[in-house]
């Protein structure tokens, strides 16, 4: 048995630092000029992180054990299942905002860069905190618990960007031009600087993913609380939500029951760190358990959205006339 090698901080470094280049790529090669992103091309990166994202766990064997290996491999999945959530959200955003399909790759990229610093902060107060408050646990646990309570009880509300007060904040205290200038955050108008609506779209998209953060953060900690898996697994399922969003946006249709099916995650979850000093529940189980779950609200919504499709092709019929 080969021992384990020991985290430093240089395995931080050298990990965000791929993430920087790939992202450089991506933006300034394969993105420099603004486009629409195709749905092919979208599941394409999609598939791709995936794979990247299981290569990962793969070579984590050999260098931390297969505990950890699995350990990263659930607590991505569950991430990336309440990333799902995130989605629709921004898709919302983006049609409140009129924001055209070209501009829309732009606005996620820095909404992933920024997401990528605040859940890093976040993780790693999160795991001082467990380290030394132990009792933390339960507060995610029953917070986990009542959010997923809630999520059932208010499925169908919808969000509505005009109630947000980060954007009542910047509008009031910054100027905002009325019209996009291409893909540029700011631009020039009567002879001053002001920024385009892209800035109050990149300021909703941060504000999203820093709430569905407090849900999936604490989420991963039931999973493992080693820093260094809790913050690769989130940044993997974070770089796949950009490609997610163009491969679901256009399905929010067929979705339907997948909020109830994130919503008993989270109610699973918090209820496996409630008892977690008393009954350890496995990792494979847990990942058996979210991998149901998601599983079956998506193929519930998909024979949902089929039925609903084949009862309005049925010609309506009337009745004689008398």
């Amino acid at each position: 048995m080969f021992a384990l090698t020991e985290i430093h901080w240089w395995h931080y470094a050298t990990f965000v630092l791929a993430v920087l280049v790939f992202l450089a790529f991506d933006l300034g090669v394969l993105h420099r000029q603004a486009r629409a992103v195709r749905f092919s091309e979208a599941l394409g990166w999609t598939a791709f992180l995936f794979v990247m994202a299981m290569l990962f766990a793969w070579t984590l064997v050999p260098v931390r054990g297969r505990v950890e290996a699995l350990e990263f491999v659930t607590g991505y999945l569950i991430e990336l299942s309440l990333s799902m959530d995130n989605v629709f959200v921004i898709a919302v955003i983006f049609r409140y905002f009129r924001v055209p399909l070209e501009y829309q790759h732009r606005v996620l990229f820095w909404g992933i860069m920024g997401a990528l610093v605040m859940r890093g902060l976040m993780i790693w107060l999160g795991a001082e905190l467990i380290a030394a408050y132990h009792w933390t646990l339960y507060l995610f646990g029953v917070f986990l618990v009542l959010t997923g309570i809630k999520m059932i009880v208010s499925a169908d509300e919808e969000v509505d960007p005009a109630h947000n007060p980060v954007l009542r904040l910047a509008r009031r205290y910054f100027k905002f031009s009325a019209h996009y200038d291409g893909q540029k955050f700011l631009t020039w108008e009567n002879g001053r600087k002001v920024a385009t609506p892209l800035v109050l779209v990149l300021l909703m998209v941060e504000t999203t993913d820093l709430i569905f953060a407090l849900d999936s953060i604490p989420a991963i900690f039931v999973v493992t609380q080693k820093p260094f898996i809790v913050f690769t697994s989130n940044v993997f399922a974070v770089l796949g939500l950009r490609s997610l969003y163009f491969v679901l946006a256009g399905a929010m249709a067929y979705c339907c029951y997948l909020k109830y099916g994130l919503a008993v995650v989270l109610v699973f979850i918090g209820f496996k760190m409630l008892i977690v000093d008393w009954i350890q529940i496995p990792i494979g189980v847990s990942l058996c358990v979210v991998a149901c779950l998601i599983g079956a609200s998506v193929l519930a919504s998909l024979i949902a959205a089929r039925r609903k499709q084949a009862c309005r092709s049925v010609p309506e019929v009337l009745p004689p006339p008398a």
